[in-house]
This record gives C-alpha cells, sequence and structure tokens, in this order.
C-alpha cells in the first residue's frame, strides 16, 4: 500500500484512528469525521472498510468502560430500526452515492444544532422529551442505514437522544452499546460485499493500537465534564460534524 510510505497520509490514518478512538471513549460528536479524515488520502470506501474493525475492536473496550451504564428502553426502541437500515443499506449500496448520504446527515445534523440555539435565543429551556416508538425507529433506522454507508450514524443517534434528557453518562453509555451492535451487525454485509482483502485488514491492524489507545482518552474526559460542559460540547462538536458533511457532500455531487 503506497500511503504507508508517505509520512503525510500516515498522519493523516492515525488521526483518522485516534478520532474513532474519542467517539469510542464517549466524545461521540467526533466519530463521524473519521471517514471524511481518512478520505483525505484513501477512497471514500476503502476509508469506511479499514475503519469497520477498528470500531469493532474499539467498542470492545468501550463496552467494558461504559458497561451497564446504558438505557435499555432507548436500545429496546431504536435498534430494530438501526438493524431495518443496515438492510436498506446493504439492498442500495450500488445505487446511493456517498456524498448524497453525508449531504442529508449533514443537514439534519445542522438543523438539529440550530433548533437548540433558536431556543437559547429566545430562553426556552429544553424540556426533556419523553421516549416514543416512532421517533425511535425513524431515527434509529437512518442511523443504522447511513452508519452502513458512511459510518456517519451519530447525528440521527443525537436527534434522537440528546433531547431525551439522559444523565452524560447514561448517554454515552447508550450510545456505545447501540453503535457496538450496529457495528458487528455491518461486518456481515462488508464482508458480502468484499470489502475486508488482505490490504484493508492490514491498514486496520496498523491503525487499531491508535483508536484503543485514545478510546481511554475520550473516557477519561467525559468522566469529568459536567452535564451542563457536557451538552454544549456535544452540540457544538454536532454541528461541526454537520457542517464538514455538508461541505463535503455538496463538494461530491
Amino acid at each position: 500500500m503506497a500511503e504507508f510510505h508517505d509520512p503525510l497520509a500516515l498522519a493523516v490514518m492515525a488521526l483518522a484512528a485516534a478520532i474513532v478512538g474519542l467517539a469510542k471513549g464517549g466524545l461521540a460528536g467526533v466519530g463521524t469525521m473519521a471517514v471524511p479524515v481518512l478520505a483525505l488520502v484513501l477512497s471514500p470506501v476503502q476509508a469506511a472498510a479499514i475503519l469497520l474493525p477498528i470500531l469493532c475492536l474499539t467498542d470492545i473496550v468501550a463496552t467494558w468502560t461504559w458497561w451497564g451504564t446504558w438505557s435499555r428502553r432507548t436500545l429496546a426502541l431504536m435498534l430494530p430500526g438501526a438493524i431495518a437500515g443496515i438492510g436498506i443499506g446493504w439492498l442500495t449500496a450500488a445505487l446511493v452515492s456517498d456524498a448524497v448520504v453525508r449531504l442529508i446527515v449533514g443537514t439534519v445534523a445542522v438543523a438539529f444544532v440550530a433548533r437548540w440555539l433558536w431556543q437559547l435565543w429566545h430562553r426556552r429551556p429544553a424540556v426533556p422529551r419523553p421516549e416514543a416508538a416512532a421517533p425511535a425507529s425513524f431515527w434509529g433506522s437512518l442511523a443504522g442505514y447511513t452508519s452502513f454507508v458512511a459510518h456517519a450514524g451519530g447525528p440521527p443517534f443525537q436527534v434522537y437522544t440528546l433531547p431525551l434528557g439522559l444523565d452524560p453518562r447514561t448517554l454515552t453509555g447508550t450510545s456505545v452499546a447501540f453503535f457496538t451492535i450496529v457495528n458487528y451487525v455491518k461486518l456481515i454485509p462488508y464482508a458480502a460485499l468484499g470489502e475486508f482483502d488482505a490490504q484493508n485488514l492490514g491498514a486496520s491492524a496498523l491503525l487499531a493500537p491508535v483508536a484503543v489507545a485514545f478510546t481511554f482518552v475520550g473516557a477519561w474526559i467525559i468522566r469529568r465534564m459536567r452535564a451542563e460542559v457536557f451538552y454544549p460540547v456535544t452540540y457544538v462538536l454536532t454541528a461541526l460534524v454537520g457542517l464538514k458533511l455538508v461541505w463535503d457532500g455538496l463538494a461530491g455531487l
């Protein structure tokens, strides 16, 4: 792989792996940026294939770190839709471009943060929203679909979960559990599509230690954040990721 002999390319790959680790450690808002960053030196399809085994490995670390902190009800409501979304992504993999998916996800994320800012501007504090099956299924399916196509399931997941007003630890644990299940399910269609060749798996193995190390860094940061800091930071990260995805989507059309 020629990129392994380019110091700049190696630095970009390491950065993408670090982003994956930070996201799995709890800074979920940054995770969607991993594929765009790695796509600076690789094709988006190859970037996604390389990152999936790394995601699955860091999922183990993250699940152990946040064991038992998730909301069982939220997972029960969202996961069936997520599995369906993965199936739709598998069936339509050859029909929908990465650019369109990034544009959709980015627009949703930016609009959601804009709504939050509007509430702050008008001094209307967000009232925690109760769980509901229909929106959980919709946003869960969108998270599963966009996660399959571009590992970009974070914004749709956050659109449903952030307004629930969960404790930061519960929200983080729920995110970790949700995407652990989603990522391991994604292994089946990715393997069926022939994405796990020796070259991609070799790159995954090279980058995995970086991702694992930064998983612990992300968890260390989250455990020391107060709720009044955690949520604004998460919204800001979601906005930045959303803008990046919109930019990439428009540029790729």
